[in-house]
């Protein structure tokens, strides 16, 4: 849809604490007893209509914490009446792009299920960021879509048809291992998807040009999960169609990257299943394969994310790349250390880390390190294989699980892992309930600054 210009539009203009007096003085007799009316004290996400003095409204002011810059238009794009806005004004120290894009987070709806849509306000964004922002506003609303989509409406093979839809989009190629194929070459993914009646895969993305450096993404597509023999809770089950939000991330970042021309080449590859109860469902005790030549006990069927995603690693290694980045909802306790809305990561090369850490600051999107204490790999041991899926112990869960997948990565290719949330339990600013992108703009920030300098 064309946006309306800047001269139709309604002025939106933030306003903090500190700065509504400055921002009263502008404003006629009758306008300042309007605010005074009303109450308005320019509290974070508190907004107020301006009349002219012809009763029309042509300008709104916005209350903002200036710490919060996705929250300042973020949690007032919904609740604004329906037309054209347009930013009037940034203020000092903000930065634009994450501001515009933060109304576009708040305006998020899943819709695909509802029997009338809502229409909402719109903002105009400015022609140099316009690009920038739609961009990232596309990537963050793919992770969520299809973290949304219930399972009924999401199998393995229709998260296969998602990566070539985008592909076609920008000219990459699309490759699906199922079946015979994938039981001969993916053992570990074959084993934890062969309990569902809709067949596992491995998807595979290849994009960019031979001279450009090669980078591999990977991500955990666990469509649902419903921990297999050792069942869930149905407290616990009502939201693992978030399982598969690792491959919605590798499939979003990969968008970015194709979208946004970064120098670079890469392959993807997520390992598509379902972690379903059936007569052929992998058991506990039971000893299986991996592409890699490990043999791995499984002690819990509820610990398949680690399983599955060790093969697409292994592939990833095959690829000789300068780097591997996976994403995956993979442990709770990566949320009891650091809570739902911060996601841990782990890498094995100490520079990646600090940088990783500013990209996310840099995008208002934290990330904080976790340690590969190499100490744990003591709650890997098995007494019948090369190694266990879960550690006996719940001490250290993510550390444990990040040990588990880089024992699959070569030690002279640096790795980061990312043990994501996916999802916000109830809806806040610029954070609607359901799926969610953890992780997003800081890793696309941080290969951005690695690879376009």
């Amino acid at each position: 849809m064309p946006y309306t210009t800047a001269e139709q539009c309604i002025n939106l203009f933030l306003v903090s604490a500190s700065t509504l007096d400055a921002q009263r003085e502008q404003l006629e007799p009758f306008q300042q007893q309007w605010l005074e009316h009303n109450a308005f004290d320019a509290s974070p996400g508190q907004f107020i209509n301006l009349p002219n003095a012809q009763g029309h409204i042509d300008a709104v002011l916005v209350g903002y914490d200036p710490n919060q810059v996705l929250t300042a238009l973020g949690a007032v794009s919904p609740a604004l009446a329906a037309g054209d806005y347009r930013l009037a004004a940034v203020p000092d120290g903000m930065d634009e792009k994450l501001l515009l894009l933060g109304w576009s987070l708040g305006q998020y709806r899943f819709e695909r299920y509802k029997s009338q849509a809502d229409n909402g306000a719109r903002l105009h964004l400015p022609e140099a960021l316009r690009d920038q922002v739609q961009s990232l506003q596309q990537a963050h609303f793919m992770v969520r879509d299809l973290i949304n989509t219930p399972p009924l409406d999401l199998s393995p093979s229709d998260l296969a048809q998602a990566c070539r839809d985008c592909g076609e989009l920008f000219g990459a190629q699309v490759n699906v291992v199922d079946g015979e194929a994938l039981e001969n070459d993916y053992p570990a993914i074959h084993a934890v998807g062969m309990g569902s009646d809709r067949g596992p895969c491995l998807i595979e993305l290849t994009w960019g040009k031979d001279e450009h450096p090669l980078i591999c993404l990977a991500g955990k597509g666990v469509i649902f999960d419903t921990g297999g023999l050792n069942l869930k809770g149905g407290d616990r089950m009502l939201h693992m169609k978030k399982d598969m939000g690792g491959s919605a991330h590798a499939l979003a970042l990969a968008r970015l990257i194709m979208e946004q021309q970064l120098p670079v080449r890469f392959k993807m590859y997520i390992a598509a299943v379902e972690n379903m109860v059936s007569g052929r469902s992998y058991r506990p005790s039971d000893v299986i394969n991996t592409r890699r030549g490990y043999t791995v006990e499984i002690t819990n069927t509820d610990a398949e994310g680690r399983v599955v995603l060790c093969d697409a690693l292994q592939r990833a290694c095959e690829s000789k790349p300068e780097l591997i980045i996976d994403f995956a909802t993979l442990t709770g306790a990566a949320r009891i250390a650091l809570g739902p809305d911060v996601p841990p990561f782990f890498t094995n090369r100490d520079e990646l880390s600090q940088a990783l850490m500013q990209a996310g600051n840099d995008s208002a999107d934290p990330v904080w390190p976790l340690p590969l204490v190499d100490g744990y790999e003591r709650y890997l041991h098995s007494h019948v294989a090369d190694m266990t899926n879960c550690a006996p112990s719940s001490f250290a869960g993510a550390i444990n699980a990040a040990l588990f997948l880089r024992r699959f990565v070569d030690e002279d290719i640096p790795w980061i892992h990312l043990d994501i949330y996916g999802w916000n339990n109830g809806s806040r600013a610029a954070r609607p309930r359901g799926g969610e992108a953890q992780g997003l703009r800081a890793v696309f920030q941080f290969l951005q600054q690695r690879y376009s300098a």
